[in-house]
This record gives C-alpha cells, sequence and structure tokens, in this order.
C-alpha cells in the first residue's frame, strides 16, 4: 500500500475504536466474566470465591427441573413461532394482496401495542384474564362456561403467557414480514389469479419463497428477542410457577442469582442458553439460509 492507503485504513481503524470499546465494556467483558463465573461457587456476598470446575453444569444436567425448564424453553419457541411467524405471515399477505381498502387502519391496530410497555400489558392481561372478576369470565359465564386458573395450571400458563408476549412483538414483527410481502411483484401474483390458482398456492409457492429474505429475519429474531421478552410475563405474573410449569432458561438464569445467590449455577444456565442459541443459528444458516431468495 502507498501512503495515502495506509493513512485511510489507519482512520478506518480508528473510526472502529469507540464502537470496538462500547463493544469491550458491555458485552465481550460480561461475555467473558459470566464464562468465568460459572467454574465458580459465589453467592456475591463472600469476597472469596470457591472453583468447583464443571459441577455447576453438572448439577444443571442432573436437576430434573432443569429438563423441564429446557422443555418449557422448546414450548415457547414453538408457541411463539406460530403467534409471531406464522401469523403475521399470513396476516400480511391477506392485507397486501386480498383486502382492498383500510389498509392503513389494520397496520395501526396491529403495530398500537407495540409502543406500550410489557409491565404494562402483563398487569392488564392478569385483569383481562381473572377468573373470577375479569372481563373474559363475565362474558363465558353467560355462556355456562368458566375460565381455568390459567396461572396454576401447568399448559395453559404457558399458552397464556406466550399470548401476553405476542400482544406485545407481534405488530413489529408484521409490520416487517408486509414489508417484504408487499415487495412481492404484484403482476406474478395477478397472473397467478387469473390462472385460478387458490390463493394458499400463491402464498406458499411465490410468496413465501420470495420474501424468505425478510422472513428469515423475523424467524431468529422471533426466536431469540421471544424469549427474552417472555421474561417480562414470568417475572410479573407467575414468578416461574406453578412448580417451574411457566420457567424458562432466561429466567431460570435470573433466578437462581438473583432469588437463590447461586451466582455460578446461574452464569452456567447462561452459558448453556447461549451455546443452544448459537446451534440454533447455525442449523439456520447451515439448512435454512441456502433456500432464501435475493432479489437480484
Amino acid at each position: 500500500m502507498n501512503q495515502e492507503e495506509k493513512k485511510q485504513t489507519l482512520l478506518g481503524y480508528l473510526f472502529l475504536v469507540p464502537s470496538l470499546a462500547v463493544f469491550a465494556v458491555f458485552m465481550f467483558y460480561p461475555l467473558f466474566y459470566t464464562v468465568y463465573l460459572s467454574f465458580f461457587e459465589w453467592n456475591m456476598v463472600k469476597p472469596v470465591k470457591k472453583f468447583v470446575g464443571l459441577a455447576n453444569y453438572t448439577a444443571i444436567f442432573k436437576d430434573p427441573n432443569s429438563w423441564k425448564i429446557a422443555g418449557n424453553t422448546v414450548v415457547y419457541i414453538l408457541v411463539l413461532l406460530v403467534l409471531n411467524f406464522v401469523l403475521p405471515y399470513i396476516l400480511s399477505f391477506i392485507l397486501s394482496a386480498v383486502i382492498k381498502r383500510g389498509k392503513g387502519v389494520y397496520k395501526a391496530l396491529f403495530f398500537l401495542p407495540s409502543v406500550i410497555s410489557l409491565v404494562v400489558g402483563s398487569i392488564l392481561y392478569i385483569w383481562i384474564l381473572n377468573p373470577i372478576s375479569g372481563p373474559v369470565a363475565i362474558i363465558l359465564k353467560h355462556f355456562g362456561l368458566t375460565l381455568p386458573f390459567w396461572s396454576k395450571a401447568e399448559g395453559w400458563v404457558i399458552a397464556v403467557l406466550s399470548v401476553i408476549t405476542s400482544w406485545k412483538v407481534f405488530g413489529y414483527n408484521f409490520i416487517i414480514i408486509l414489508a417484504g410481502v408487499s415487495g412481492v411483484s404484484t403482476e406474478v401474483i395477478e397472473v397467478a389469479r387469473l390462472d385460478n390458482i387458490p390463493l394458499w398456492k400463491i402464498f406458499r409457492d411465490m410468496v413465501v419463497p420470495m420474501s424468505s429474505a425478510t422472513g428469515i429475519y423475523v424467524f431468529i429474531i422471533t426466536i431469540v428477542q421471544g424469549l427474552q421478552y417472555v421474561f417480562t410475563p414470568i417475572k410479573v405474573v407467575t414468578q416461574g410457577g406453578p412448580n417451574y410449569a411457566s420457567s424458562n432458561l432466561i429466567y431460570m438464569s435470573y433466578h437462581e442469582a438473583f432469588t437463590l445467590y447461586r451466582t455460578g449455577t446461574s452464569s452456567a444456565v447462561s452459558v448453556i442458553t447461549m451455546v443452544l442459541f448459537i446451534a440454533l443459528l447455525l442449523l439456520e444458516f447451515r439448512f435454512v439460509e441456502k433456500g432464501v431468495y435475493y432479489e437480484n
């Protein structure tokens, strides 16, 4: 490189220094320190940490509650993918290709919950879904039905917490997917409709593949951010109960550290969760990314 190219290269690295410094302080250091703590027994009070090696990881894998929480995490992922990925895709296609009037109203209504605090939303749903005096329970009484005590029932509690989370996340995912679906050529869709091809086939064989670049982005953030968002309703509504039936790996990490003061176990759970997310992303890039359609 000549003198000018060296100068420009050095200038480029200098511009990267502020960003790298922020990453080092708020991402890299916490990450490495979490991995470090996972090999120790510490309650955040004792001045000395006791080295235990892989004992924290062994204890996690031997604890039956850990496997139950891991199963809950998988259920959360599946339910959130249906509510925040599949459903927004279908509604985006309907709004883009079927509905002709009032599109702006639907966009605003779907997106509005995204600007409301999830804590507020969680408290609101506690009132709405109160099994005794909530509006839903009162309406069901008129039809001779009763609303179960969902916060104390395994299965029901995950479904309700997923709905609360989706209420917050749905609008953002919907707008992003709608942008991708709207980018599909209307001429292609109109030609298919003139050939009397059913709408569900147009959606499956044309719209989804041609908007897959946007879809894969929403797919990833639904898994990663969905489990982060669901922490709030778990904390506000159930605190992981009943009997760990609503907990997930992220809440388990919090519970171990700030309720039970087992920092080493909490760090080990965080590391295991990070490894699982990395594995999911690698599988996605290996088997899904190759089928994504990018225009031009």
